[in-house]
């Protein structure tokens, strides 16, 4: 990789020094903007990027949802993601790709304001940390609720809704935890600061269905998918807080977590405070996924360097 990172900023690749933000950046001020996060991981086809279609519709959704058109298609924003990693000679990277609201008007309507799109690109180890992924993280349910169907759009993406994750988030790591888990309004689990969750109980695996205020995660539904083709029954539902650590497992899924187990929830231990078979199965199928081997999942692999 470079010294200085190239970007791809409005149709052009430069580097990270060059790009510029106006101050009066409708996005800065009021948190229009959209995102994605996904993973480029090194296979024997080379860097493969995983789910590329799918996350490249979902910024293009999560974008109409409010209302920001993007003036790069589908396939302008695939090819612009290969051309960023690259242009950085990365073999395996997390990329992020941000639309947001820029100049034009500082009214809080952002109809008159610009759309800007980048996608930058950089080595990152899991979120939860490797340690984590070996052998669980602690939890702590937040005080904070994950925000509302009647007051956001949970299934969008957008930088302003983790400001409710921020606050879990500092909440549950200034009281000595890996991370915090949201409740919706209700009172049921919602999600973690920036994964899905699942359960595991009597073989069965669970996890909060699109009623609790979720992001519906592209990690989640490959989950799902690698569960029922090992004959594990997965349902989506809700799940009540006090199953948590009553769980047989628990574990937190996301792009840039990837699949991390959950051993404690409150300080209270789940199971025996260790991974459990279920987790380590699954989570061996999906790394398989990511690296290219298991052909059952080459088709969410997308090659990026030149046939």
């Amino acid at each position: 990789m470079s010294e200085e990172p190239v970007v791809w900023f409005n149709g052009e690749l430069m580097e990270l020094g060059e790009v510029r933000i106006p101050l009066l950046s409708h996005g800065l001020h009021y948190g229009t903007a959209v995102f994605e996060g996904m993973r480029v991981y090194d296979t024997a086809r080379g860097p493969a990027a995983f789910r590329l279609d799918a996350h490249v519709a979902r910024l293009l959704r999560s974008a109409e949802l409010y209302y920001m058109p993007l003036p790069w298609s589908a396939e302008q924003l695939r090819e612009a993601t290969r051309a960023v990693v690259l242009a950085n000679g990365l073999r395996a990277c997390y990329v992020r790709t941000l639309a947001f609201r820029g100049t034009g008007t500082m009214a809080v309507s952002p109809l008159a304001a610009s759309v800007e799109v980048a996608i930058a690109a950089w080595e990152w180890a899991s979120y939860l940390g490797d340690e984590g992924k070996r052998d669980g993280v602690r939890a702590k349910v937040s005080s904070w609720r994950r925000i509302g169907g009647d007051a956001l759009v949970p299934a969008a993406k957008a930088s302003g809704h983790y400001l409710n994750s921020v606050l879990a988030k500092v909440e549950t790591e200034r009281a000595g935890y890996d991370e915090g888990i949201l409740l919706d309004s209700r009172g049921m689990v919602s999600e973690g600061t920036g994964e899905n969750i699942f359960v595991v109980q009597d073989g069965i695996l669970s996890t909060p269905a699109l009623t609790s205020s979720i992001l519906p995660g592209i990690t989640r539904t490959a989950v799902i998918e690698i569960a029922r083709t090992l004959g594990v029954e997965a349902r989506e539902r809700d799940v009540a807080r006090a199953e948590l650590a009553s769980a047989d497992e628990l574990f937190v899924t996301g792009t840039a977590a990837e699949l991390t187990p959950v051993r404690e929830v409150d300080d209270i231990a789940v199971s025996d405070g260790r991974p459990g078979p279920l987790t380590l199965r699954i989570q061996a199928a999906l790394e398989d996924a990511f690296h290219g081997r298991d052909p059952r999942w080459a088709h969410w692999l997308d090659p990026l360097e030149p046939r």
